[in-house]
């Protein structure tokens, strides 16, 4: 920011509710409460952090992936058997089971 331009401070009051309110979505995006604001009033999206079971979800498929991926590959260099076919189609079915239980909740 431009050592010339000016800062505008804002006092607002809120009630007892809405700070709580306030309080808990800041605590979820892990943003100040100042950030919070100012992204909302630029209109830039606000998203809560990940939980930890996004995130354990996330690697466990991130490893799936790999293992798809070294089976695809032994599969384009013709050294697979079907039964590694097979297993890549169950790890993409695991896939898909993470993803429907964590959208379930």
């Amino acid at each position: 920011m431009a050592e010339k331009e000016k800062m505008h401070h804002l006092h607002i009051e809120l009630t007892p509710q809405q700070y709580q309110l306030l309080c808990r979505q800041v605590r979820a995006c892990g943003l100040t409460k100042r950030a919070f604001l100012v992204r909302l009033i630029e209109g830039k999206l606000v998203k809560a952090r990940p939980t930890q079971e996004i995130k354990a979800l996330r690697t466990e498929i991130h490893h799936i992936g790999n293992n798809i991926n070294q089976i695809a590959r032994s599969v384009n260099a013709g050294i697979a058997r079907p039964e590694d076919a097979k297993r890549g189609l169950y790890l993409l079915d695991q896939v898909y089971e993470l993803m429907y239980q964590v959208a379930k909740k």
